[in-house]
């Protein structure tokens, strides 16, 4: 029976592939993504090309079009252009298809052309990687038929179809579809689960989204993000620098009044301001609210549990039909219709692009005395807070 250079019981042959596809999947979320396309870090010379070199290896993707497809999907989210939506194709279609839809947007030379910038261009790029990243695939068989005998053909078989079932189908599909949001941003994007181990941190999807920016991954304490892990031991070690994470927000108790910090923090960190107001607000009003309806009037009872999803919902992602329901619920509770209308106070604030700090604090005083003066228990407790937030800033 041939063997290869390396003999390995059964099992060990699971953990060799597990451990040759996690590579694989660390080189797309630290170089491809988050290096890369978005910029969050930079990586010392070895390591960038470490992994560029597994990459050819392992899936023939070229660097600048990966950060190109993917910068275009960020900058055109769950519309026509998206290169890979769920919203738009279809979850089965991405799903189970999305290597197409990336091989498809890959021959457009206009996405590349104009999303691609900032891609290695040296002599390895221009010569093997990009003219030749089919043949370093044949070259991964190889190796795995050199290191493992036969076996090394499914080996090498797991490689090929690990980041086209993960990446391209889990994260670009489920990913848009199916899962838990932290942050109502103004597209469809999910965390899958709260722990990214399987694809490298990217089950963290919505978070990513809230922040695009960010080297990090995870938003709460109780998610794993184990691609940020990885660049936090790289740059204990000198071979990464971070430059950007979410910002943190944090409360001044000796600050009782709005100020040009307190600007600063909601408009910087909104997205955080809104979790922790539909959590502290929208949630304790509803827990309220519902105790008080009549379950005997049935299409109101029924018109009041949708209303909890909907209310938390970006406006953006609501379709004519929730709108429409959202507003019938509104009008039978005049307490969540109050909460509701302060919601969509508070982002307008943040959406006046043009206005002078001087306008903003204003704005949030008025915000936050109308809130007061509502009688909401909730939302007095949340005006309170927001006087004194303060911003911690990130990393440069």
């Amino acid at each position: 029976m041939l063997e290869g250079l390396i003999v390995l019981p059964w099992w060990g042959y699971i953990i060799a592939a597990l451990i040759l596809t996690h590579i694989t999947i660390a080189a797309v979320t630290i170089y491809l993504h988050r290096h890369q396309a978005h910029r969050a870090l930079t990586l010392h010379p070895v390591v960038s090309h470490f992994f560029r070199f597994w990459l050819w290896l392992t899936t023939g993707m070229i660097t600048r079009e990966w950060a190109a497809i993917h910068r275009k999907h960020h900058a055109k989210v769950e519309t026509a252009d998206d290169p890979h939506s769920p919203q738009v194709a279809g979850i089965r279609k991405v799903l189970w298809d999305g290597a197409d839809l990336y091989r498809r947007e890959a021959k457009n030379r206009e996405t590349i052309d104009k999303y691609g910038h900032g891609a290695p261009d040296d002599w390895l790029e221009r010569n093997i990687y990009t003219p030749h990243n089919g043949k370093g695939i044949a070259l991964m068989l190889v190796i795995d038929l050199v290191l493992f005998g036969p076996i090394g053909i499914t080996i090498w078989a797991v490689q090929m179809i690990w980041i086209p079932l993960f990446a391209a189908g889990v994260i670009n599909g489920i990913g848009h579809f199916w899962g838990y949001r932290n942050f109502e941003v103004a597209d469809a994007s999910t965390n899958i689960v709260p722990w990214g181990i399987l694809i490298g941190g990217e089950e963290l999807h919505n978070n990513h989204h809230t922040f695009g920016s960010s080297a990090k991954l995870s938003s709460k304490w109780w998610e794993f993000d184990i691609g940020w892990m990885y660049i936090r031991i790289l740059e204990t070690l000198g071979l990464a620098h971070v430059k950007k994470i979410p910002p943190e927000l944090t409360c001044d108790t000796a600050k009782q009044h709005v100020d040009l910090d307190t600007v600063k923090a909601v408009i910087t960190g909104r997205f955080q301001v809104m979790a922790q107001f539909a959590r502290e607000v929208m949630h304790n009003v509803y827990r309220e609210e519902l105790k008080k309806a009549d379950r005997a009037d049935r299409e109101s009872w029924t018109l009041l549990k949708h209303a909890r999803r909907l209310m938390v919902r970006e406006a953006a992602q609501l379709d004519e039909s929730a709108r429409g329901l959202l507003q019938r619920a509104l009008e039978l509770n005049n307490q969540l219709k109050t909460v509701y209308a302060m919601k969509q106070k508070l982002v307008d604030i943040w959406n006046r692009r043009a206005t002078t700090q001087e306008h903003l604090i204003q704005a949030l005083q008025d915000w936050c005395r109308e809130a007061e003066a509502t009688g909401i228990e909730a939302l007095r407790n949340f005006s309170q807070k927001l006087r004194t937030y303060k911003l911690v800033p990130a990393p440069a």
